[in-house]
């Protein structure tokens, strides 16, 4: 097979279709995607909510719980508990395939009929404000992460116990305002951290602890701005500075954003015991390729946030045993299934949605414990069997089979989905697409008890009734709080109360994790210097002085790759030959 260029049918942008992905969708018996990679990625996301949270009633006990969807939906929302349980069958909604009609059309008519889980969120104690997420104790506003004790305000936390504003960390404790970091202990703002502790304000360490505005450090103990001082120097230097005080913080932020910036070194793409891979964020990983944010998957491609997952291609948010699937979303434990949304402990799965241990089923939404089913009518084995390829030549007709469901069928508005953070559009973006907007997101503005330039400044002079306060967030102008928990671990690490809301301070770390997209770039590495222009005219050029003969002398080095950095970004960009010649 050779490769094939095609427009995609939804940013009319040219996309290849390369010789491997031909072989897999044979193999899957689907037709090459008519959309681009990107858009397919969009699209799967904006069936996806991972933290916009709503009040509402069970629709069955009319209980107060929290859930995913607003009260004013067209569907039933069971409680957790009531949707697992067997007092309801989703079969009672089942109904025979129309082939004179479309099929998303006739799916988009049962979702609206069929009930619903409130949160996926497994196993959890004392933890209500969490989604996909499962055995977590005592968390708040914590999404896609498992195994937790007291984290709050969090994404992807794994093992983890004890902390406040992080992203992507696995066994962590005593963390805050952490991005990206394995094994770290007693960090604050430090970003692409692993076995480090008792750092403030670093960037790629590993092996670290006592660093202070440091980057690139390995196996290093009492460093300030990347230079050694005695045990005592260090904390001499730490003890004079306020820590607890906003207006001090604010300022080390900017240095610590100036540092990873114009100072430090990058490493083309986080790669990490990895064979045949391109994209970033890819760790124990073998023949994967423009994905990111993946452990220990074999054989994938066009993947994102995906864990022990094996010859797949397209899937976002999937883990655990997870094989030959195409076009998943949020699913866990499936295999030889496609264009999937949120279904676990399966196989044979085609286009389903909020389906459990089952297998055999075709277009069918809530079903637990069921095989040979179809729009959520039961079948004989013979029969679905007999039907099935007739659904499918069907669909192929319409244009639809291999598709995932369209983004004018998610039960989301797109400004409650996860593609806003992605993808972010405005509200008469989305409208011109045909897609829907929720103007009324939980919040509230400009009606806080308290005005920000009132909150004191240190930490140490914050009251006990600051919890009694509705705060205003700086950026949005929306309003939040702050628990008991939270004042007690800021009280406790000296460090000031956030003037941002849960959300702006989660977008400001999403912020600083590199786009979901590669450029095709050259080693920045020049001889015994890197030199890159400034990102604004009156700041000084920033230029890297190397440490030591690289391979390639005094010439411009050779090697090329595929990076998440683009182009015109200012860092330092380093292939991996270079930067491990500076910094491992």
């Amino acid at each position: 097979m050779q490769s094939e260029t095609k427009i995609c049918q939804n940013c009319k942008i040219q996309f290849t279709i390369e010789p491997d992905d031909f072989t897999f969708y044979e193999k899957i018996k689907v037709p090459a995607p008519t959309w681009c990679p990107e858009c397919r990625y969009q699209r799967r996301l904006t069936h996806r909510n991972e933290r916009t949270f709503f009040k509402r009633k069970c629709s069955a006990t009319d209980e107060d719980i929290i859930a995913i969807y607003p009260p004013n939906t067209s569907f039933p929302v069971y409680e957790q508990k009531y949707w697992e349980s067997g007092n309801w069958d989703a079969l009672q909604y089942g109904r025979d395939f129309d082939f004179s009609r479309p099929f998303f059309e006739q799916f988009k008519e049962l979702q609206q009929l069929v009930p619903r889980i409130n949160l996926r969120n497994f196993e959890s104690v004392n933890s209500e404000y969490t989604n996909q997420c499962e055995r977590n104790k005592n968390c708040y506003l914590l999404v896609a992460s498992s195994h937790n004790e007291n984290v709050m305000y969090g994404n992807w936390a794994v093992h983890s116990k004890d902390m406040l504003d992080v992203i992507y960390v696995l066994e962590g404790q005593l963390c805050y305002e952490t991005i990206a970091a394995a094994k770290p202990y007693r960090l604050f703002w430090c970003k692409d951290i692993e076995n480090s502790f008792d750092c403030w304000f670093t960037f790629d360490h590993k092996g670290c602890k006592n660093c202070f505005l440091c980057s690139n450090l390995r196996n290093k103990s009492y460093y300030w701005e990347n230079k050694p001082l005695s045990k005592q120097e260090w904390l001499d230097r730490f003890l004079a500075i306020k820590t607890g005080s906003y207006s001090a913080v604010k300022s080390l932020q900017e240095q610590w954003l100036k540092i990873m910036v114009h100072r430090a070194l990058h490493k083309f793409a986080d790669h990490n015991k990895t064979v045949n891979v391109t994209g970033d964020a890819l760790l124990e990983c073998k023949n994967v390729y423009k994905s990111f944010n993946m452990t220990r998957a074999e054989d994938c491609k066009y993947c994102q946030d995906g864990l022990e997952i094996k010859d797949c291609w397209d899937n976002t948010e999937v883990a655990f045993k997870f094989e030959r699937c195409y076009e998943l979303h949020g699913s866990a434990n499936v295999s030889r299934s496609v264009c999937c949304n949120i279904c676990w402990e399966s196989h044979d799965l085609y286009y389903c949605d909020l389906c459990r241990y089952s297998s055999g089923l075709f277009g069918c939404i809530s079903l637990k414990h069921k095989k040979y089913c179809i729009l959520n009518k039961q079948y004989a084995e013979e029969e679905y069997e007999n039907l099935l390829p007739r659904i499918i030549e069907h669909m192929k007709k319409t244009g639809e089979w291999g598709e995932f469901f369209p983004t004018v069928s998610s039960v989301f508005a797109y400004n409650e989905s996860t593609a806003l953070q992605y993808f972010p559009q405005t509200k008469s973006e989305v409208l011109a697409r045909g897609w829907r907007w929720n103007d009324n997101i939980p919040g509230t503005y400009n009606k806080g008890t308290i005005k920000t330039e009132d909150i004191p400044d240190d930490i140490k002079d914050v009251p006990d009734g600051i919890i009694n306060e509705i705060l205003t967030c700086i950026p949005c102008g929306k309003n939040y709080k702050i628990l008991k928990q939270e004042l007690d671990f800021y009280r406790g690490f000296k460090v000031p109360i956030p003037r941002k809301c849960p959300n702006c301070r989660h977008y400001a770390r999403i912020a600083l994790r590199n786009p979901r997209k590669l450029w095709h770039r050259k080693c920045q590495c020049i001889g015994k210097t890197s030199c890159k222009p400034p990102a604004v005219s009156n700041q000084q050029a920033t230029c890297y002085a190397n440490t030591i003969a690289h391979f390639h002398g005094d010439q411009l080095c050779s090697n090329e790759f595929e990076t998440s950095y683009s182009p015109e970004r200012p860092e330092i960009v380093y292939c991996e030959q270079c930067y491990n010649a500076e910094v491992v």
